[in-house]
């Protein structure tokens, strides 16, 4: 019996994770072009801070699109080639964000129209993150081998806060010693072009990697699923596993979204809702803003962004270290915890108007509990939890119901924070602490399970 092909399934990881680390990129590139394009188009329009939070969340109504049409995507051309899609969506989003005057418009100068087709190519990004969120961590789910999908699937996780911290590194390269007005006129369009190089290469590994076998099963090409699973497994263990997948895949004449009840359906959505209204995309977005709050130089801002963005990483790898040994219920709920005594710390400082080196260690403390826990491990249950043969579908609702989610925080953070800081802050913390009662109550273990054996639990909520 041949022993599991490590370095075949790192290599199938490796690139599913580029996905989410352009996930990363596209999401976080904003966070040092926003001020520049605040400047650029929405005060030279004399337009309100609702259309500055709007144009700066823009690209989420693109990810809610890309969440909802995955599942179809994902079940109609397959894993592989829907990564494929999101690869070229980038690219082109990359290009058109950094040059929206692209033959119709005079460069330079603000209108309506630009404003519209700047919008235009950060949802056509959006909708590629959208579909990268839903599909990378499926693929990879489908290829792990059970015992070890926890730390894969929180790779994805790894190499979305790189993609951050890799942008974060791009951005301030960008600006580090540039004038304001060049950085409002030329230096945000390298910041959104850069993105172009990570998604060329997506798009040609993609090329290089095979479709799932839990889906080449689900189309009937099971002599290829099982070519798959050999590679991965060895033959003894792919032959036991094409055998589960098969059962499962006729343990039920239907597969109606709610064939398992609905119950697992309410978790997914509701995992996916806590994760964005704890707030964290917005220290993601608004970083170098809010850091300038606290009396930061704008290159010092970007630094400190950076230090975030480390912090982040080092706490991805802790729950990449820890999420098949000590579970994912443990972890979400110790996250949880650690989440609301940052923000509500924050908070307090802010009604005080007490600003300084605390509020920076209360957002590290508050982003690093998140990065160990709801960060990687929401991706990971909504990956492992759904049955086979809605899979699709079900990550689709999910994903789409979390972009949703991310959307209304963000674009509503600037209006909130217009009046009042503290309250906003309190409103993170007070979801964190109902983030860890819902876990307690409704999330079931998942550890150690293969994706099979997960619908005998799933039956049994």
């Amino acid at each position: 019996m041949r022993q599991q092909n490590m370095g075949y399934i790192m290599l199938l990881t490796l690139v599913a994770t580029l996905g989410g680390l352009l996930f990363g990129y596209d999401t976080a590139v904003i966070s040092g072009a926003e001020k520049s394009i605040q400047a650029f188009l929405i005060e030279g329009l004399n337009l309100s801070s609702f259309a500055h939070g709007a144009t700066v969340s823009s690209a989420l109504i693109g990810c809610i699109a890309g969440g909802a049409i995955s599942g179809l995507l994902a079940s109609g051309i397959g894993r592989k080639n829907s990564l494929l899609v999101a690869a070229v969506l980038f690219f082109v989003s990359a290009l058109g964000s950094g040059n929206p005057e692209f033959l119709f418009f005079t460069k330079g100068e603000p209108t309506m129209g630009l404003l519209y087709m700047f919008n235009f190519y950060r949802v056509i990004g959006g909708i590629g993150v959208g579909l990268a969120s839903a599909i990378s961590p499926m693929y990879i789910s489908e290829i792990a081998p059970a015992h070890m999908r926890g730390r894969l699937i929180s790779f994805n996780q790894f190499a979305i806060i790189f993609g951050m911290l890799v942008v974060y590194f791009v951005n301030w390269s960008i600006a580090k010693g540039q004038s304001i007005e060049w950085i409002n006129q030329i230096g945000w369009r390298y910041m959104f072009m850069s993105e172009a190089i990570p998604a060329a290469i997506f798009a040609i590994l993609l090329i290089f990697v095979p479709e799932t076998p839990r889906y080449l099963a689900m189309q009937g090409h099971n002599d290829k699923a099982l070519n798959i699973l050999e590679r991965i497994n060895g033959a003894e263990v792919a032959k036991k596993i094409l055998g589960d997948i098969k059962v499962t895949l006729a343990s039920t004449s239907s597969s109606r979204i709610f064939a398992y009840g609905k119950k697992v359906i309410v978790i997914g959505i509701l995992l996916s809702v806590f994760q964005q209204f704890v707030g964290i995309n917005v220290a993601l977005y608004y970083a170098p803003r809010i850091f300038e709050s606290m009396g930061a130089a704008k290159d010092a801002s970007m630094l400190q962004t950076i230090v975030m963005g480390l912090v982040n990483v080092v706490f991805t790898v802790v729950a990449i270290l820890t999420v098949d040994r000590w579970g994912r219920k443990p972890l979400l709920i110790t996250g949880s915890i650690g989440m609301a005594i940052g923000m509500v710390a924050i908070a307090m400082l802010s009604f005080f108007k007490v600003i300084g080196i605390s509020t920076l260690v209360f957002i590290i403390i508050y982003t690093a509990s998140f990065m160990m826990s709801w960060g990687p491990i929401c991706w990971v249950l909504i990956g492992e939890i759904f049955p086979n043969k809605i899979r699709g579908r079900a990550i689709a609702i999910a994903v789409a119901t979390q972009w949703a989610a991310n959307y209304f925080i963000s674009s509503t953070y600037p209006a909130m924070m217009e009046f009042s800081g503290g309250g906003t802050y309190l409103f993170y913390g007070a979801m964190s602490i109902l983030s860890a009662l819902f876990v307690w109550k409704m999330v079931p273990e998942t550890k150690g399970k293969s994706l099979e054996e997960m619908e005998k639990v799933i039956e049994k909520l």
